[in-house]
């Protein structure tokens, strides 16, 4: 089976090396996520353990579709009957780049009209639609004239890991974190801080990751569990890929630090990590103390563009109490191009990622 496992803009490469690590086959990165291949027993392990993938699609249909009649047509010859019953609810979405099909909504209700009709015409009864939380999602991208069509085997974003229920002002998203520290290069033996922590979401990342905590454990269900095929021997499956991970789990890592100036933002940051159920020693510290940093890594994501308002003199500040370690690795997520210029030297390496809309830069020093 033909598996697309979906990304922000620019984590591809993270979430490559992260899905070989699961030694499943074929993986290839592209625009937007990475394809693999295996038996669906494949893609469940890596909606349990994947931290930086937002959804992971199993391809059931691939054909042309110029215009509206033909996507319908092609819709309607898959046996929607496996998945979706009549008791069962579905909600479609979809995009389209480069076709003669411009409107992502028409795409959907076609494609929605093909699996009720199919399903009515089948068993007898039509099955209802449910944008907010479906039984059946399925995800339909056409690109230059030929549609695709997925299932979303985790049902909802798999970004959710039910820990982070406290926010700072602007919160890093899960995937974008766990991609941050992966791409950091950090080996999950040395220390890691993060001296401007907000709601501590890159730090949790990193102590989840170093204690092997597979994310998909805080889920009670995934999408494909609702499926009309899920039997008996599939929830045996299941349970035993939970046990395995939950065995899997260990109780210490290597020590993980964060701080914050913002008493409210160290308040956050400790609670998502007992939510997390991992030991972030978070403090209240001034950006220019990094005291016991050196030789560790250091990653960051500072306050930056239109989500943050920071005065230049933060990042002058950073930039001196970071050029003051030694034999450390630093990581910024700079959201401006002011924050590594103020280090005064070319990074080693970088990637170009989107913070959402935002582009930025994730750019690495190895400090002698």
């Amino acid at each position: 089976m033909r598996f697309f496992a979906t990304a922000a803009k620019g984590t591809e490469p993270a979430l490559r090396d992260e899905l070989r690590e699961l030694r499943l086959s074929r993986v290839r990165a592209d625009r937007g996520g990475v394809h693999f291949e295996g038996e669906m027993v494949d893609a469940w392990r890596a909606c349990l353990w994947s931290r930086v993938a937002s959804r992971i699609l199993v391809e059931v249909a691939a054909f042309d579709a110029p215009d509206g009649v033909s996507l319908y047509a092609g819709a309607r010859e898959v046996g929607w009957e496996r998945w979706v019953r009549p008791h069962t609810t579905v909600a479609v979405r979809a995009s389209c780049r480069s076709s003669r099909l411009t409107h992502s909504l028409f795409v959907a209700q076609k494609a929605k009209d093909a699996v009720v009709d199919v399903v009515r015409d089948r068993l007898g009864s039509r099955p209802d639609v449910d944008r907010d939380d479906p039984d059946v999602l399925l995800s339909v991208h056409v690109l230059r004239d030929r549609a695709t069509v997925y299932l979303d085997v985790g049902g909802a974003s798999l970004q959710r890991r039910g820990w982070r229920a406290r926010t700072g002002e602007a919160p890093l998203r899960e995937g974008l974190a766990a991609a941050v520290v992966r791409l950091s290069g950090w080996d999950r033996t040395r220390p890691l801080l993060d001296p401007m922590c907000g709601a501590g979401t890159l730090a949790i990342e990193a102590a989840c990751w170093s204690r092997r905590i597979a994310p998909g454990l805080s889920r009670a269900r995934f999408g494909f569990e609702r499926w009309a095929d899920h039997d008996d021997d599939a929830r045996g499956r299941v349970r035993r890929l939970r046990e395995d991970a939950r065995a899997a789990a260990i109780s210490t890592g290597p020590p993980v630090r964060a701080s914050d100036a913002d008493p409210l933002a160290v308040e956050q940051a400790r609670a998502n990590a007992r939510a997390a159920g991992v030991e972030v020693v978070v403090e209240r510290r001034d950006v220019r103390d990094l005291a016991g940093a050196d030789g560790g890594v250091v990653v960051t994501n500072p306050p930056y563009g239109e989500r943050l308002d920071a005065a230049p003199a933060l990042y002058d500040d950073l930039a001196r109490s970071l050029r003051s370690l030694r034999g450390a690795t630093v990581a910024i997520l700079a959201g401006t191009p002011v924050i590594p210029r103020a280090l005064r030297r070319e990074p080693d390496r970088w990637w170009r990622l989107f913070n959402g809309p935002l582009e930025c830069r994730l750019v690495v020093y190895s400090l002698p």
